[in-house]
């Protein structure tokens, strides 16, 4: 039986392995792809440390996957042999719950999720569900495209949903694997876009991806700079850390919004009293199959690009502990060739 490269977790708190398994077939619904690149994704540690209640090991981890389709399963009508495609976090949907029944495919009660709840893209091939599958233009290469698919498409697609409109200020507090891309999207939709972080060395970077203008937070407050320039419409929290994000609220105009997309775990510590004057506080989380297709696309005819690190396959172990680490500028992906 022909065989593939992959890399494993087969228990929780285990390392990454590289291990050799058999190419899997595509059953009903479903399409093999032929992995050039996946993502490395801060929610892989979901995987590696066993956080996700009821993970079965082994599981191959990886929800940033762009590939070729080269085998389809029975059933599939919308995908051909030979298409360049990706695949997110969602991983496919059971079409009846009610969320599923109201087109909100990414909150569907029985999601499945690439990586963790079914085999993902840290190997030379892959077996995705047709619904979960989103076409890549031929003008982004796999490297790009592999994270578009997650940190590209929470950002893109809760800048579009936020409410705000073209002209309006919107702050992009952290300037990391999300914060890069938001500032990029921000600025191409016509968004008046502010980018907060620490420190005066990403100021430059900021400013070449499209921030028209830079906040240090570590010299400043940065809810009163927001202020001087007039208030924020939104401000999207791109960095995991409550203690950063909670203060922000200070710096929208009276009936702005904050949108957070961090996966921060620790409690925001907000006044209510703070929102009677129509502040709000929302959260959002990635997307559907289509969603990143239209990030895709937005990104390949408005030059968004994500800045990425390269690492073989089997060095998924030197990868992953470069982006936990938090040394990746800004995103690491893995290549199978």
């Amino acid at each position: 039986m022909p065989s593939m490269k992959a890399v494993q977790v087969s228990k929780a708190g285990g390392d990454f392995e590289a291990v050799e398994r058999p190419i899997p077939s595509p059953g009903q619904d479903e399409v093999r792809i032929k992995v050039e690149a996946c993502g490395i994704c801060h929610s892989d540690q979901l995987v590696k440390e066993g956080h996700w209640p009821g993970l079965a090991y082994p599981r191959v981890p990886g929800h940033e996957v762009a590939g070729r389709i080269d085998e389809v399963g029975p059933g599939v009508s919308a995908w051909k042999v030979g298409q360049r495609v990706g695949v997110g976090w969602h991983g496919g949907h059971c079409f009846v719950c009610e969320a599923c029944r109201r087109g909100d495919f990414i909150n569907c009660a029985r999601a499945h999720i690439s990586g963790l709840t079914r085999d993902g893209g840290y190997a030379q091939y892959m077996i995705a569900r047709e619904e979960a599958v989103a076409a890549i233009p031929e003008s982004l290469n796999a490297l790009d495209a592999g994270p578009l698919l997650c940190a590209g498409i929470t950002t893109f697609n809760s800048l579009r949903h936020s409410g705000a409109r073209p002209g309006d200020r919107v702050a992009i507090q952290g300037v990391g694997g999300l914060g890069h891309l938001a500032i990029q999207f921000a600025s191409k939709m016509g968004f008046v876009a502010i980018a907060i972080s620490t420190g005066k060395d990403k100021e430059a970077l900021a400013r070449r991806l499209g921030a028209v203008h830079y906040i240090d937070a570590g010299s400043s407050d940065p809810a009163k700079e927001l202020l001087k320039l007039g208030g924020a419409h939104l401000v999207l929290a791109t960095a995991p850390s409550s203690k950063a994000i909670t203060p922000l609220i200070n710096g929208l105009t009276t009936r702005g919004k904050l949108l957070i997309v961090a996966a921060a775990m620790d409690p925001l510590a907000v006044p209510p009293v703070v929102l009677l004057s129509g502040k709000s506080i929302a959260g959002w989380p990635s997307g559907s199959a289509m969603d990143s297709e239209d990030t895709l696309n937005f990104s390949a005819v408005s030059g968004v690009r994500p800045m990425v690190e390269n690492y073989p396959l089997e060095k998924a172990n030197e990868a992953y502990a470069r982006m936990i680490g938090n040394r990746a500028r800004f995103r690491v992906v893995l290549t199978t060739a």
